[in-house]
């Protein structure tokens, strides 16, 4: 379980107990409730991340949309709705060479306009044979809140846990043309474990 569901679902059960002390027991279930969802929304399974010349989901949802954007690159973009886990993972192992934070809208997570507009913070990866993969974590409407714990020049392992987004959002995942895309839209995927793409010279 990641640590902030540890502090959200103890505030709240807190606050349950409080209410109870103070001889208002029935406004103590909502309280409990939040707590117990905290405790699920938070939680962080361990996966099995595939060997080979491969990019895995960086997120648990679905994909969206597989788009052709401008120099040659494939963005695919992957929707996280507030029952999937949401701790993030790097697609690629290699070395971080760029974080950047862009403030921006809190629209809907699941238009296409989001991936430009929306507040979102971008991290570009570059394997150990140079080429280069960029993810985004994108705020949503409900999700105000990126949570990116690593920084330039950190080594990762493919599938290995960068961060989080908080109760809804998106992660798009952009590829160059050595990359073949091997998900569909409206395909499910899981965080570390679903290879949306394979080198195709390796």
């Amino acid at each position: 379980m990641v640590r902030d569901g540890i502090y959200y679902a103890a505030g709240s059960l807190a606050g349950g107990a409080l209410v109870i002390w103070l001889g208002l027991s029935w406004l103590a279930v909502p309280f409990f409730l939040f707590g117990a969802f905290c405790l699920w929304f938070f939680r962080d399974p361990e996966r099995q991340v595939p060997d080979g010349p491969v990019a895995v989901s960086p997120a648990d949802g679905t994909v969206m949309s597989i788009v052709a954007e401008k120099s040659d690159l494939s963005r695919i973009s992957i929707f996280l709705n507030v029952f999937d886990v949401h701790v993030n993972r790097t697609p690629v192992g290699g070395v971080i060479r760029n974080v950047e934070y862009h403030r921006g809208k809190f629209l809907v997570a699941s238009k296409e306009a989001a991936s430009d507009e929306n507040e979102q913070n971008t991290v570009v990866v570059e394997t150990a044979d140079g080429a280069r993969v960029m993810f985004k974590q994108i705020a949503g409407i409900i999700a105000r809140r990126i949570v990116f714990n690593r920084r330039s020049g950190d080594v990762l392992a493919t599938g290995e846990r960068i961060g989080l987004m908080k109760f809804g959002s998106r992660m798009d995942v952009l590829f160059g043309p050595e990359w073949e895309i091997t998900v569909k839209p409206r395909q499910r995927v899981r965080a570390a474990s679903s290879v949306i793409a394979r080198r195709r010279d390796r």
